[in-house]
Formats: C-alpha cells, structure tokens, sequence
C-alpha cells in the first residue's frame, strides 16, 4: 500500500513539474503589454543555424518586427501556438513582420526537422541551446515569446500559453508604430530592413 500511495504521489509531483515547466495554465501565464519606447531594451544578437544550414543573425531582421518564440517539440502548449504563428508570418511578412522560432530540444535536428515538416512550419526554425536560452534572462518555461520592434528592442515578453488576440494586437501595435515609437498616420511609408 506505501509504495502504491508514494507512486501516485511521484506521479503527481513529475505531472506538476511538467506542466510548470511547460506553463500550459491560464495561472502560470503571464502577461505584459507592449512597453513605452523609452523603456525597451536592445534584445540580445544571436547568431545560430536555421533547419538548411544557413547563418541567422537576429540583427538581420533590424527594421522588421519580429515574434522570437523559444519552444520545443515535447511542450504541448508550444503545439498549440504554432499554427497561429505559421497565420501570422503569412499575413504579416509583407509588411516588415518575421517569425523566428528557436527549439530548445535537446535531441537536435534529429526531432526538430521531422516536426517542422509535419506542421509545415513557413517560419525561420533556428536550433538553440542553453547558452541562447541564457542570453535571453534564461528562458526556463516553454513556450517563451519575445515581440521585437523595428529597432530591435524587446517590446513584450510573454512567458507560456497566451490568448492569441493578445499576440494579434501587439504585433499590429508594433507594425503600425512609426521609428521612435509613435504611430503611423495613414499613408505613411513603413520602414523595412535591408532583405
């Protein structure tokens, strides 16, 4: 009888920590809006490996907006978000909008190719480790979300499963802001990167 109660209770602590660690409940998410300009910082360059090979650099997307979302191909909620984010980059990318997605699993192209062909992921699918996750504050929840303006500074953070009108919101925010942070006027040209 003790082992069965200590084998429901282990049971139950391994469930608890996975879904922490994965923070799929309205409870763990949290939420914080698109800061003022002046309060945003520079997100942090990267350079990785995309699922052909090529070298991304995050100061390649300087003049989009871009949502760099941290995932893994294990956490549930991260499955759940990648279909909005495939929409996104369709309805987006011509007017200076990019999904990034860095995997977090640790088993490397191996897991991480298959499931990017089986969603039809149309995003850039980059390859991370803990040395990324670090210069990010240390990302130790998945999914992780950074928005990013067209200067490249961290325009909101969003830490496990949001509702996806937030995300919509924000990156409309974001793609309608003039350089500096204020908004544009109809007509107004927007400014886009080098491609």
């Amino acid at each position: 009888m003790r082992v069965h109660i200590l084998a429901r209770l282990t049971a139950a602590a391994m469930l608890s920590v996975l879904l922490a660690a994965c923070a799929s409940s309205s409870e763990q998410t949290t939420h914080a809006a698109v800061k003022p300009n002046r309060e945003r910082q520079t997100a942090p360059d990267f350079s990785l490996k995309d699922v052909n090979g090529a070298t991304v650099r995050l100061s390649d997307y300087r003049g989009k907006v871009v949502l760099l979302n941290f995932w893994a191909t294990w956490c549930g909620p991260c499955k759940f978000e990648i279909p909005w984010f495939i929409e996104f980059e369709q309805a987006n990318k011509d007017r200076g909008f990019a999904v990034i997605g860095i995997s977090l699993d640790e088993e490397g192209w191996a897991v991480v190719k298959p499931f990017v062909a089986a969603m039809n992921v149309n995003y850039r699918t980059l390859l991370g480790d803990d040395t990324i996750a670090q210069l990010f504050g240390g990302v130790d929840a998945l999914p992780t979300s950074f928005l990013i303006d067209r200067e490249g500074k961290v325009a909101s953070m969003h830490f496990g499963l949001i509702n996806k009108s937030i995300y919509q919101n924000e990156i409309q925010e974001l793609l309608s802001a003039q350089p500096g942070g204020g908004r544009r006027t109809a007509g107004a040209p927007v400014r886009v990167g080098a491609e």
